[in-house]
C-alpha cells in the first residue's frame, strides 16, 4: 500500500497553498443540514403491521389508540407541572413516554423524554435550573406532534365522496 501523501508529486504543494498562489480561498465542506425525525418511525410501524399481518386483529390501530389516550393523558399531567419540586414527577413522565414513544416509532419524542429524565435523575449542571420551563415546553410541543401523527394513522383524512 502506498503512504497517503498531501502535497501534490509534482510540485510539493499542499492544497492550500495551491489555492493560495491562485488568490481563491479554500470553500468550507458543505454539511447537509440535519434531516428532521419524521413523528413516527415508519419502520417501528411496519415492525407492529408484522404482529398483525392482515390486519384482522387490529394490533396496530389498538396500540397506536392506547398510546395517544396515555399520551395525551401525560401531557395533561405535564402542562399543570411548572414548580421545581415537580421535578420528580416530570421525570417519572418522562421514563414512561420514553418507552411507550420509542415503541410507537415516535423516536424524537422518546430521545427528548430520555434527555429530560437523565438531567432530573442526575441533577442540574452548575448553573442551570432544576426543572427548565423549557423542558417541559419541548415535551408538550414534541407530544403534540406524535399525538397529531398517531391520528395521522389512525384515521386518516378522506379524500372525498
Amino acid at each position: 500500500m502506498l503512504p497517503f501523501r498531501s502535497t501534490s508529486p509534482r510540485t510539493g504543494l499542499t492544497p492550500a497553498a495551491v489555492l493560495r498562489i491562485l488568490g481563491a480561498r479554500p470553500v468550507p465542506p458543505a454539511h447537509d443540514p440535519p434531516m428532521p425525525v419524521p413523528p413516527l418511525d415508519p419502520q417501528a410501524l411496519a415492525r407492529l403491521r408484522e404482529l398483525d399481518p392482515d390486519g384482522r386483529h387490529g394490533v396496530l390501530a389498538r396500540v397506536l389508540a392506547a398510546f395517544e389516550a396515555s399520551l395525551a393523558r401525560m401531557l395533561g399531567q405535564l402542562a399543570a407541572l411548572r414548580s421545581p419540586a415537580d421535578a420528580p414527577a416530570v421525570r417519572d413522565i418522562a421514563h414512561t413516554l420514553k418507552s411507550s414513544s420509542a415503541s410507537v416509532g415516535a423516536t424524537a419524542l422518546s430521545q427528548l423524554c430520555a434527555d429530560v429524565e437523565r438531567r432530573l435523575r442526575d441533577g442540574p449542571a452548575p448553573g442551570e435550573a432544576v426543572l427548565p420551563g423549557e423542558d417541559i415546553d419541548r415535551l408538550l410541543a414534541e407530544g403534540q406532534a406524535a399525538l397529531a401523527a398517531v391520528a395521522a394513522v389512525l384515521r386518516p383524512v378522506s379524500s372525498g365522496p
